[in-house]
């Protein structure tokens, strides 16, 4: 049947950032849920392979463009999304990445206000920094460098929830801010840096695993379908709730453990190696997810073993490797949420 047959309450929504990691599966989340969806994006980091199997729907589409410009649309709701998001990214052009965060975000509650429209804000756990408190409420406002290499990401993404705020107590804007914590999943970038990521590419290729320090420092891993699922459950609040609302799975993993699980998953014998850890990288990450379970009934589904499962499938077809001793899925996510 025609997806345009489908459409529930014909609401057009505007994704940036869409051909990412995670815009790509709230793309595709909000088109089967009966949505027009708009897709932007400048390609820095996000891929076209993420999007393609979403280009055939007549209710998809997309629109290559940097938010740092200013962007003339009607649309009913944006998810902000755009930006670099992994510390090999947004450190390789800092000043870009600031200026993502905030003439982008500026450009877009610019948009949202135009057509009297909703935001959600992408914001991130990073706005904690190095925490001294642990796990880490919405209250917490944070340890966090405002000079060193993290900060054109950290301050950027503090900046944009301060302008978010400010567009509400100026112009009354429906916005929401959530702050996501760490995700991973199907269509994360083989070459992002970011730890998930990185263990399973060095494990299916044999290669020695990289432990930063002597990975005691702890993060929590939230599977990518429970996260947009989160984004969608936000959005759709009445707009008294603005957040900011910290998402993420509170199970909290030493990084040596995580190496160790993705080594049993993946049955390599890689060996695990220590380097040297980077300058203000945190010691312990664990989200305090107490108002999403109380505001909107949200928490996890997807547990660790069965997440990285799914994503050690999606990258040992990525690569060609065929060394991963898991099925190997549909390369679109459609299936394995």
């Amino acid at each position: 049947m025609n997806r345009q047959l489908q459409r529930v309450d014909g609401t057009r929504v505007l994704v940036t950032g869409g051909a990412g990691f995670l815009g790509s599966h709230l793309c595709e989340k909000l088109l089967h849920a009966g949505n027009e969806v708009v897709c932007l994006d400048n390609f820095y980091t996000g891929r076209k392979a993420n999007i393609a199997h979403l280009m055939s729907d007549p209710m998809f589409t997309v629109m290559e463009h940097d938010i740092t410009n200013p962007v003339y649309l009607q649309v009913d709701e944006v998810y902000n999304l755009a930006c670099p998001a992994s510390p090999v990214h947004y450190q390789y052009d800092p000043v870009h990445t600031m200026k993502t965060s905030v003439l982008g975000m500026i450009n877009m509650l610019g948009l949202a206000k135009r057509v009297k429209g909703k935001i959600l804000h992408a914001s991130t756990s990073e706005v904690y920094g190095d925490p001294l408190v642990h796990p880490q409420p919405e209250s917490y406002w944070g340890h966090v460098n405002p000079t060193g290499i993290r900060s054109c990401y950290d301050e950027g993404k503090r900046s944009a929830e301060t302008l978010c705020f400010d567009y509400h107590r100026r112009h009354q804007l429906d916005v929401k801010v959530v702050r996501i914590f760490n995700t991973y999943g199907p269509r994360m970038h083989p070459e992002d840096g970011r730890v998930v990521s990185n263990f399973i590419v060095q494990a299916l290729k044999g290669e020695p695993i990289t432990l930063y320090g002597d990975g005691s420092q702890t993060r929590s891993f939230c599977y990518a379908d429970d996260l947009v699922e989160g984004f969608m459950q936000l959005m759709a609040t009445p707009p008294e709730f603005r957040g900011p609302m910290n998402l993420g799975n509170p199970n909290e993993f030493t990084i040596r453990e995580l190496a160790e699980k993705v080594l049993e998953i993946t049955g390599s014998s890689s060996k695990l190696i220590e380097e040297p850890l980077p300058a203000d990288d945190p010691r312990q990450r664990r989200p305090d997810i107490t108002l999403a379970r109380e505001t909107l009934g949200w928490e996890p589904r997807v547990q660790l073993d069965e997440g990285l499962t799914r994503t050690i499938a999606y990258f040992d077809q990525l690569l060609g490797t065929g060394n991963a001793r898991v099925k190997t899925p549909d390369l679109t996510l459609s299936k394995a949420g």
